[in-house]
């Protein structure tokens, strides 16, 4: 079933930049979809968009049910609170939403539990590696229960082992909790292991250029990254990138 549609979105700023021009694509229930493009190709824009954070120039974003529903959003750096604690930072979502503290504290220490990080509820943000920071941002976005998770290139910072290890984790939490996820990146290989479906973007302005199903079956471990099949996506999708970025 369809969640979100983006029907003939286009973006242009009061600076006169046109980020997206005639945007379309349809967010499936329960999917991984990631949007892959070049740098200033409008990925970050569409999220914005999706998450209404900023409204179309021209088009539109259809939701099933009419209106916007709950959703979490990661950004590309974890945005946490320095004066909080992990927990407070995990909880704030639900504090603005009037949910008891005891109630609100429980539920953040779950959230942290589910992205590794019990016994973490008391530390602050200066003392978490960038990986961990991360999850705290996740946790955050998840402890909302959202049914539609947007991810802005969250792990590009990361170091290529706590890439991979949040891949996996990420993964998990994905299937466990059947959120629909929509994630941002400019890895042809992240895109590739992550997703069921992957929208190519072409820049200047941001247009959707081609799509490509992968069609492995989860779970995917590490297996899967040193296949041949894996391989074998990452050229495809790496070809598709090629003829977006020359379009």
């Amino acid at each position: 079933m369809q969640l979100v549609g983006v029907r003939g979105v286009s973006k242009v700023f009061a600076n006169g930049v046109e980020a997206l021009a005639d945007v379309s694509l349809d967010v499936q229930e329960g999917e991984f979809l990631s949007v892959l493009g070049p740098s200033g190709c409008g990925k970050s824009t569409l999220l914005r968009l999706i998450a209404g954070l900023t409204e179309p120039t021209t088009g539109a974003i259809d939701w099933s049910a009419g209106k916007r529903r709950n959703l979490g959003f990661v950004f590309q750096e974890p945005t946490l609170m320095p004066w909080a604690t992990a927990l407070a930072n995990v909880a704030l979502p639900l504090k603005l939403r009037g949910m008891a503290r005891s109630e609100r504290e429980a539920r953040a220490a779950q959230a942290l539990g589910n992205v590794g990080l019990k016994g973490f509820e008391r530390v602050w943000p200066r003392e978490l590696s960038g990986g961990m920071k991360m999850r705290v941002s996740l946790a955050r976005a998840l402890v909302v229960e959202p049914r539609l998770l947007l991810m802005d290139e969250p792990f590009a910072a990361l170091d290529e082992i706590t890439r991979h290890r949040l891949n996996d984790d990420l993964l998990e939490l994905w299937q466990k909790s059947g959120v629909t996820v929509v994630f941002v990146t400019h890895s042809v290989f992240e895109s590739v292991y992550l997703s069921q479906r992957i929208v190519v973007m072409a820049a200047r302005p941001g247009r959707v250029s081609a799509e490509l199903a992968v069609t492995e079956p989860y779970p995917r471990s590490q297996g899967f990254r040193t296949s041949a099949e894996y391989a074998a996506w990452c050229r495809q999708a790496s070809s598709r990138l090629g003829e977006a970025m020359a379009a």
